[in-house]
C-alpha cells in the first residue's frame, strides 16, 4: 500500500464520483439542452430534468450526510480513546475546546507529535489544515470512508 501522507490522504469511491455522478451529469445536461431544442416535448423534457436534477442531489446528499456523520462520530470516539491511553485522563473539556477539522487531523500525528500539536492547537488556535502540514511523520488512516 502506498505510504499516505497530506497530498495523497484524500480518498474517492471510483464508481460514484467517475460514474454514476457524470452519467447524472450528462444526463442533466441534455434534458435542459432538450428543453430549449425540443418544444414539442419540451414539458417532458422540463420534467426528465427536475427528476435527474433530484436524483443527483439526493445521491450527493445522502451518501454525505451518513457516511461523514459516522465518521465523525468514530473520529470523536478515536480521539478521546487515544486521548485517554496519552495523558490518561478524560478528553471532555479539552475536546470542547477544539473544532471537528482539529480533532481529525491530529489523528494522523504520531503519539509524540500528537502531544506537541494538541498543545498548538490549544494555545495557538491553529487550524486542522495547519496541523496536517505541520505533520513531519505521517500516520495514515486507510479505514476511513
Amino acid at each position: 500500500m502506498k505510504i499516505q501522507n497530506y497530498d495523497n490522504h484524500k480518498k474517492f469511491y471510483a464508481p460514484h464520483h467517475f460514474i454514476y455522478l457524470p452519467l447524472l451529469a450528462i444526463l442533466q445536461i441534455i434534458g435542459i439542452w432538450k428543453i430549449f431544442s425540443d418544444e414539442v416535448n419540451q414539458l417532458s423534457w422540463i420534467l426528465f430534468s427536475t427528476v435527474i436534477f433530484l436524483i443527483i442531489y439526493l445521491a450527493l446528499m445522502v451518501r454525505q450526510h451518513y457516511a461523514l456523520g459516522n465518521q465523525d462520530r468514530i473520529v470523536r470516539l478515536e480521539f478521546k480513546q487515544r486521548y485517554f491511553e496519552i495523558f490518561g485522563k478524560r478528553s471532555d473539556e479539552v475536546e470542547n475546546q477544539l473544532n471537528f477539522g482539529q480533532i481529525s487531523a491530529l489523528r494522523f500525528a504520531y503519539d509524540e507529535e500528537f502531544k506537541i500539536l494538541i498543545e498548538k492547537a490549544l494555545n495557538e488556535k491553529i487550524s486542522g489544515d495547519e496541523i496536517k502540514k505541520s505533520i513531519t511523520k505521517w500516520r495514515p488512516d486507510h479505514h476511513r470512508i
